[in-house]
Formats: C-alpha cells, structure tokens, sequence
C-alpha cells in the first residue's frame, strides 16, 4: 500500500516563507527625511543587518509554495544618511501590483 501511494507521486511539499511581507501602501508611506524609528514603525525591523553599512537596511520577502515551486519574491532597500532616510529603492507600483495580485492567487488557494 505505501507503495502505491509513494508511486502516485503524492508527496507532501511545505510552502516556505521567509522575510518580512511589506504591504505597498506602507513602503510607500516611507519618504526621505523619515527617521529611523518611523520607518521600523512602518515597515518592521529589517530582515538583513549589515554590520558593515549601518546606513542601509534590506527588507526581503520570499516565498516558494511546496507543490508548484511558485517563487514570489521582493526587496525593499532603505538608504540613511545621518539617522535620516536619504533613498529608497523599491519596487514599482505596477511590479507591486503584480505582486499583490500573484500572492492573493496563492493565497486563495489557486496556485498549489
């Protein structure tokens, strides 16, 4: 019986996630001149710490759904100068757009 089911090839893949989920709405509250603490505020404590440049933080998002091997994936890079948001390097808002609407596909359960 473990046979058969082994040869059907029904085998159980775990979705992995990993990083922080940013909402488009709130990177895009983020502006230059923001201190550090509003943006923890807005957007988390940040994924990667560099020790070698305290004045970037990177948010990473990534998600591989077990069954598919669907990929999602997103970066969010702050810039800071003096304790200050000097630049932000993110995606657009239409690649935002896009990928708000794959991660409600998966979501919903129609992307396996």
């Amino acid at each position: 019986m473990s046979l058969a089911a082994l040869s059907s090839g029904c085998i159980y893949r775990i979705n992995i996630q990993q990083g922080n989920f940013l909402d488009q709405a709130a990177v895009n509250q983020v502006q230059p001149g923001m201190t550090r603490s509003q943006v923890r505020y807005l957007l988390g404590t940040p994924m990667v710490a560099d020790s070698f440049n305290k004045e970037q933080w990177d948010y990473i998002y990534y998600l591989k759904k077990g069954r598919t091997g669907h990929l999602d994936t997103r970066r969010v890079t702050v810039y800071f100068e003096s304790d200050k948001v000097a630049r932000l390097d993110k995606p657009s808002d239409a690649v935002a757009a896009q990928q708000a609407a794959s991660a409600a596909e998966m979501k919903n359960g129609r992307t396996y």
